[in-house]
């Protein structure tokens, strides 16, 4: 799903004006005629950010940045005002706002203002789920998504995490089986607590009772001291098994031994050390393939099966890629010490096209790599070479302009003119193309030209219709069409 941009403004002209003006920077748009519905549609549908008008009629946009922080509502504000005084300003960003522009706010203005808030505000959420992560209180709220099969697995996971009920979690690699595991646990009573992780399939063979169980001073050659190991580590909180499958059947005796008892056996020890645990485990194979060729203990397998689920791989909830993508731009750009605000309507619809064979950790690596790679303040399909490469219709080759002859007669002056740019400008594709990457239709074509125009000329129906070589009762039907009918009374008060 595209950005949403909520646009709260009483003055229709106003309104339609930045409605085009946001949906041409391939912002999906929604528009509010007062506070009280802006509210209204921030509490039911959401916004990644809100374009504010200060002064409306009942309630103001002073009075909606209070409520806005009443109700616990935190995205992004920017306001748009006639008044640019000093004071205004600091009303403003006292309230809450991040960002301030003055009407009429010229487009690039606007868009650099968008791009801006929508950057903080991800870098903002990052910074504090990295905070949660390493407090032990991850929630679910981190894991929102869009795709309805993740939502059904995290729905299940919720219900795991009001108990102490054993869960096994499949999936490929990189689909984020820990991160679903954390968010278990700090949504539980063990929230806070240890959460110790030992991947299983990383640790020696000979090393694995150690490990997880510890030894003595003495026990065996190298043991020059104690260690308490990964159960009593983990007691009182969670103990995640990463790659269960990939545990020695000796270890699995002594494994199932620990979870039915409660206590463990440190290696040279003299008697057993009680335990009290959240066991998570996670996998990328097939347990139960694993137990049909004697490779995993049954009755193991039993006692970690209780309550499975299955996190899907990244190329069945696409959905979530853009938020993702996002995220992991606005951390790396912060870390890199760059200046990406960004990333363009192409590549984003390049990411979102790609199946990611590495699910969630591959799209992580791919942003890391793009964001040092990036010279500009946006990611472009130049910085995601390789997957360009193997999605059809994708081409970071930017090929030569061709001559004005070149370009189809029959077509329309000003998409030839779209045209010309496109080509000379690789960032120019999504004037011409929709977030799918294939090339728009005639008609939306046609729309963007008409819409640009409006925005670009302020309104002045006039001037609009003599650029585009057009009558103005032509220019009105086409407005008509397009559900942003113009208004005799103002249109050429300039």
């Amino acid at each position: 799903m595209s950005t949403v941009v909520l646009i709260v403004d009483d003055d229709p002209v106003q309104r339609r004006l930045t409605e085009a003006a946001v949906r041409r920077f391939g912002f999906e748009a929604r528009v509010a005629e007062n506070g009280n519905d802006g509210l209204a549609l921030l509490r039911t549908e959401g916004a990644d950010v809100v374009l504010l008008d200060m002064v409306m009629p009942g309630l103001d946009g002073l009075g909606v940045l209070a409520e806005m922080r009443r109700s616990g509502l935190d995205t992004p504000v920017i306001v748009q005002t006639s008044n640019g005084s000093i004071d205004a300003v600091v009303n403003a960003m006292r309230a809450g706002a991040v960002d301030f522009v003055v009407k009429p706010a010229g487009a690039e203005r606007l868009q650099v203002s968008i791009k801006n808030a929508l950057r903080v505000d991800h870098l903002e959420e990052e910074v504090r789920r990295m905070r949660r992560r390493a407090s032990g209180a991850l929630s679910f709220k981190d894991l929102a998504s869009r795709s309805p099969d993740m939502e059904r697995v995290i729905r299940l996971a919720e219900r795991a995490a009001k108990s102490t009920i054993p869960v096994l979690i499949e999936g490929e690699s990189g689909v984020g089986k820990e991160v679903l595991a954390r968010a278990i646990q700090g949504s539980g009573d063990r929230r806070g607590k240890a959460f110790v992780t030992v991947n299983c399939g990383a640790i020696p063979e000979n090393l694995v009772e150690s490990t997880l169980f510890g030894h003595e001073k003495g026990a065996f050659t190298g043991a020059t001291e104690k260690h308490a190991g990964k159960f009593v580590e983990a007691s009182g909180g969670t103990l995640f098994l990463d790659e269960i499958g990939e545990l020695p059947l000796d270890a699995q005796v002594k494994l199932l031994r620990a979870l039915q008892e409660g206590e463990v056996d440190p290696v040279g020890a003299k008697r057993s050390v009680r335990v009290d645990i959240r066991l998570i485990s996670a996998t990328n194979r097939s347990l139960l393939d694993l137990v049909k060729q004697g490779r995993f203990r049954e009755d193991l397998y039993y006692r970690l099966n209780v309550f499975p689920m299955t996190l899907p791989p990244l190329r069945a909830r696409r959905e979530d890629v853009a938020d993702l993508a996002r995220s992991f731009c606005a951390r790396f750009a912060a870390e890199e010490g760059k200046r990406v605000r960004a990333i363009s309507q192409e590549a984003m619809a390049l990411l979102t096209r790609y199946p990611w064979p590495g699910n969630v950790r591959q799209l992580e690596n791919a942003l890391f790599r793009a964001v040092v790679l990036a010279d500009g303040d946006e990611l472009t399909v130049a910085e995601f070479p390789q997957i360009a490469a193997q999605v059809e219709g994708f081409d970071i080759r930017i090929p030569p302009a061709p001559t004005q002859a070149a370009l189809p007669s029959a077509m329309p002056e000003p998409v030839r003119e779209i045209v010309r740019v496109e080509v000379r400008d690789p960032h120019a594709l999504s004037l011409v193309t929709e977030e799918t990457g294939e090339i728009k239709t005639m008609d939306d074509l046609e729309a963007d030209i008409i819409r640009f125009a409006l925005q670009f000329y302020r309104g002045r129906m006039s001037e609009v219709s003599r650029r585009l070589g057009i009558g103005r009762s032509t220019l009105y039907r086409k407005l008509k069409d397009l559900g942003i009918e113009g208004d005799d009374k103002t249109e050429d008060a300039a």
